[in-house]
């Protein structure tokens, strides 16, 4: 009997024979003519092969921080028209008497007088900033704990819990009925962000250890931040117009619950494990800040994002008084047309990186004049289109310091702590939560008693003064990693020019019982050494 046939066991898998049988009758169809299970173990066999594991942790991670500044960007359309719809805010009335010209006879001007009634939300700034602004003080005060969690148990378990957490407050947004609970959900979100951002990051900078590799994969992590701020205002908007506010959260939410199912396929049984099968154990983030260099790349991290962070609450208003002709939806869309010059920025420096691997230091510096410049034009664009220009150039330079730094900071704890990357992404995670924690409360103080210029004068300022920091940085690339010699010594290939060096090897402790998983440190060296 053919198996072509009707059968009563129609879904079972092809015999040998039928495949056989098939063949000959001409018909090589893909999948159908090979087992189930062979196909199935050949597909677990391709993903733990560790090419295709470290493209799963990029897409994993590029998904969750896509996700992660959709739901931080998706609320600015919808949250204050559905505050006041429900009627979270007091209400009180002002009036005002105007005087219209209704026409003229002999010289003689004719007014009318109009009354007209102005309906007022009493605290909505107030009550809006703070929303806004709750995830990122949340995920400021838990990053020094979740990267040291993160160095303690791993990158991925971590990286779960932030995806539930994350789908948790998506869904109670898409529920919430109440300020109240809109502000606990948007504080949930800085929780899980915590978690995610922080194992995501420092997940990429461990399966990607080449230093080109790592900084490419960043890379494309950070266009995906890029894309997820840009893209969501416009992506809420429309669906909070035509489907109404639960379903562009429901979508968000879904997508997190993949996500986090993704993070079972690259699950590392040993991960961050030493020969010795113990844990290697990472400096907390307190003591990395002790190091000058990583400091200053936190500071410049921090500034880069105050332009963006300050700018994004204000700009809108600013707009609207000083561009009568700009429409609402134009307003919204003002930031999309900059995420085609923050990829190009990317694409400049992972390129110039793979080159030049030690310009890092000047790449960010010219990263922040670039936006110092751009935030000093902006106040004196008259159109639509000549303040997308000094936007653009803003965004461009915001990728050239992100992508400069990121990598940079995890070649700084290879090289001078211990290749563990929670504690340093965290401080990454803490520099991009100062400049939106403090921005939409500061910012709009600034315009309100300064001005929109003065407020652009200061970001400048910042850049500018900031970028000279930088060459403070530019030795790294002095320090090489742990080096195993012949005789089983470790020791450390330092070559550098000294005149060059802003600092001194004196008094920095390098313990070769702590280096990366790269460097593992053999315990039978003492054993050894006394036969």
């Amino acid at each position: 009997m053919s198996f072509l046939e009707p059968t009563e066991e129609a879904h079972r898998s092809p015999t040998v024979a039928e495949v056989t049988e098939l063949q000959i009758m001409g018909f090589v169809v893909p999948i159908l003519n090979r087992d189930f299970d062979e196909i199935r173990q050949e597909v677990r066999g391709r993903i733990k092969e560790e090419k295709w594991q470290r493209r799963l942790v990029l897409i994993i991670v590029s998904t969750a921080l896509l996700l992660d500044n959709m739901l931080y960007m998706v609320i600015v359309p919808i949250i204050p028209d559905y505050l006041r719809r429900i009627g979270a805010y007091k209400v009180k009335y002002s009036y005002q008497l105007t005087n219209d010209t209704v026409g003229s006879e002999n010289g003689t001007e004719y007014f009318v007088s109009k009354l007209h009634k102005i309906k007022e939300y009493e605290s909505e700034d107030t009550s809006l900033g703070y929303l806004f602004a709750s995830k990122a003080i949340i995920q400021l005060l838990v990053n020094p704990f979740s990267g040291a969690l993160i160095d303690r148990i791993g990158y991925e378990i971590p990286m779960i819990i932030g995806l539930v957490i994350m789908f948790s407050s998506t869904a109670i947004f898409a529920l919430g009925q109440s300020y109240g609970i809109l502000f606990f959900a948007r504080s949930l979100q800085g929780l899980g962000s915590a978690f995610a951002d922080t194992s995501g990051l420092a997940m990429i900078a461990n399966r990607f250890t080449e230093e080109a590799e790592r900084s490419k994969a960043l890379g494309i992590a950070l266009a995906f931040i890029s894309f997820g701020s840009l893209v969501a205002p416009p992506f809420g908007g429309v669906l909070y117009e035509f489907c109404g506010k639960p379903v562009p959260f429901l979508l968000l939410s879904f997508v997190c619950l993949l996500d986090g199912f993704m993070v079972f396929m690259v699950i590392h049984p040993k991960t961050q494990r030493a020969e010795t099968g113990e844990r290697i154990k990472g400096p907390t983030v307190f003591r990395l800040l002790l190091d000058p260099y990583i400091a200053v790349c936190a500071g410049a991290l921090v500034t880069a994002n105050v332009s963006l962070a300050f700018l994004e609450p204000t700009i809108s208003k600013w707009m609207t008084d000083t561009m009568p002709t700009v429409t609402e939806w134009q307003i919204g869309l003002v930031w999309l047309p900059p995420f085609l010059p923050h990829v190009l920025g990317v694409y400049v420096a992972v390129k110039l990186l793979k080159r030049y691997s030690q310009i890092s230091w000047l790449l960010a510096a010219v990263g922040l004049g670039l936006e110092g410049i751009s935030c000093f034009i902006v106040p004196f664009a008259t159109t639509y289109t000549g303040l997308i220009i000094p936007l653009s150039i803003l965004c461009f330079g915001i990728s050239l310091v992100d992508t400069a730094l990121l990598p940079l900071l995890g070649y700084l704890v290879d090289t001078r702590h211990a290749s563990v990357y929670g504690s340093v992404y965290a401080i990454a995670d803490i520099s991009y939560s100062i400049a939106y924690a403090i921005g939409p409360v500061v910012a709009g103080t600034v315009v309100a008693n300064l001005g929109f210029f003065s407020l652009n004068l200061i970001i400048c300022l910042s850049n500018v003064l900031y970028a000279p920091a930088l060459s403070f940085i530019r030795s790294v690339y002095s320090y090489k990693p742990f080096e195993n010699d012949s005789d089983g010594d470790y020791k450390r290939d330092v070559s550098f020019n000294e005149s060059e060096f802003y600092g001194s090897l004196e008094n920095q402790h390098f313990d070769p019982k702590q280096p990366g998983h790269q460097y593992a440190y053999d315990q039978n060296r003492d054993i050894n050494s006394n036969n």
